[in-house]
């Protein structure tokens, strides 16, 4: 296993502030571009990922549902998001037939496809988590096409590639001939970049780089937290994007803020932030960690509204990389945040629905924040008191379906004692 040294590190970032604008990035109204070595694409370092957009709302802000229960997306905010990408020079949006209910695809190919089709890169995945034969799979694979309303697939995933291990890997995509059937679809041309997306366990991200096949991408959860200090089931960034590099695979960032925990921290960790460059938002700092590597195709974050995206924008038009005293900062950042008892969930939604009616992400996230914002512990905070609700000695539905490994139940009892003792 290669070491990437804090030097080594900080060499790379100082190389990329040079290297990256002269070779490898190039600002266009402002936005910064990277190019995947591939294909030749020109991909805006931030990328839009589509699994956060807003929901249709009733008059009480309750999420309105279709015929089968499935919350709807607000399809006009979503327009208008894309719309504001498009024109400010995002160009990857990020999809998945699971996300958002399954109703992600269908929302977002009715916004891009108001574009021209050579103006965004769009992806899909094979989410085959419950039924993993080939019919099953197949049929998810075209849904995707009808859905996003395109007819080629840039970037296709094999999604979330390290849960359940080896055997569950060669389950869901060797014995059934899925990955055989891929190949021959990029071979045809209807997937111009085939890749993966990486959470579990480490023996199959090793793996990848055994199957003598050329992987066009691969997307790793790396942020400045996870570099060395990953939980759960994840690995330290440090060492899938170590080995990716010495592949020379192009790395697509995933939980680039950790599900939200890095864009709003203590003061305390504000103020090690601000004695270096003031002025500068918790998310900047986070995005401008990343946008220090190099071969890092894309960033990606999720945006649920106008603002959120206005401010991403302004950090990467253009991104600017972080100094030897920057990084520094952050390293000293990560350390303090590691001793704090975050809970690693990046709300990704795959938990839900959960029988009893808990918001399992929202609980979780809130959590964080208390601890991030250093916020007491409120006993009638009603997102916080969803965890009394938890069942798990006789559920336990959510824990399996978590690719990071959180242990759900367990920390639903903890918050529930949190919340008791700061009652009494």
């Amino acid at each position: 296993m290669k070491k990437y040294t804090l030097i080594s590190v900080i060499s790379a970032v100082l190389f990329s502030a040079i290297f990256l604008t002269s070779c490898g990035q190039q600002p266009e109204n402002n936005m910064t571009f990277r190019y995947n070595h591939n294909t030749g694409d020109r991909v805006a370092l931030l990328g839009f990922g589509m699994m956060r957009l807003p929901w249709l709302l009733d008059e009480d802000g309750v999420p309105k549902r279709d015929e089968l229960g499935r919350r709807i997306v607000d399809q006009e905010a979503t327009n208008r998001l894309v719309d504001k990408a498009i024109a400010n020079g995002i160009n990857f949006f990020d999809n998945a037939p699971m996300y958002l209910d399954g109703r992600n695809e269908y929302a977002v190919g009715i916004a891009l496809a108001r574009h021209p089709r050579n103006s965004f890169f769009v992806t899909s995945k094979l989410s085959n988590f419950r039924d993993c034969s080939f019919e099953a799979g197949k049929a998810m694979y075209l849904q995707s096409f009808e859905d996003l309303q395109v007819d080629v697939i840039d970037y296709y995933f094999l999604h979330s590639i390290g849960g359940g291990g080896l055997q569950r890997f060669r389950e869901r995509f060797i014995y059934n001939g899925m990955l055989d059937f891929l190949l021959a679809e990029r071979e045809a041309g209807r997937i111009r970049n085939l890749g993966w997306s990486f959470h579990g366990d480490v023996a199959v991200f090793d793996t990848m780089f055994e199957m003598g096949i050329h992987w066009d991408f691969a997307m790793i959860q790396m942020n400045y937290m996870d570099w060395q200090h990953a939980s759960g089931r994840n690995v330290n960034a440090e060492y899938l994007y170590g080995k990716l590099r010495e592949h020379n695979i192009p790395i697509i960032t995933m939980s680039s803020l950790r599900g939200g925990q890095l864009s709003n921290l203590s003061p305390v960790a504000m103020e090690v932030f601000d004695r270096v460059t003031p002025g500068r938002t918790a998310s900047e700092w986070g995005f401008r960690y990343l946008g220090s590597f190099d071969g890092i195709l894309t960033i990606l974050t999720g945006m649920s509204n106008e603002q959120q995206m206005r401010e991403n924008i302004e950090t990467f038009s253009p991104m600017v990389p972080l100094n030897t005293e920057e990084y520094a900062a952050v390293r000293e950042v990560a350390r303090i945040l590691n001793l704090a008892g975050f809970i690693n969930c990046t709300g990704c939604n795959y938990c839900l629905p959960c029988p009893f009616g808990i918001d399992i992400p929202a609980v979780l996230i809130e959590y964080n924040r208390h601890i991030t914002e250093g916020i007491p512990i409120d006993p009638n905070n009603p997102i916080l008191r969803q965890a009394a609700l938890c069942r798990g000695e006789v559920c336990g539905l959510c824990e399996p379906l978590c690719p990071i490994d959180v242990r759900i139940i367990r920390e639903l009892q903890r918050i529930e004692a949190l919340v008791d003792a700061a009652a009494r």
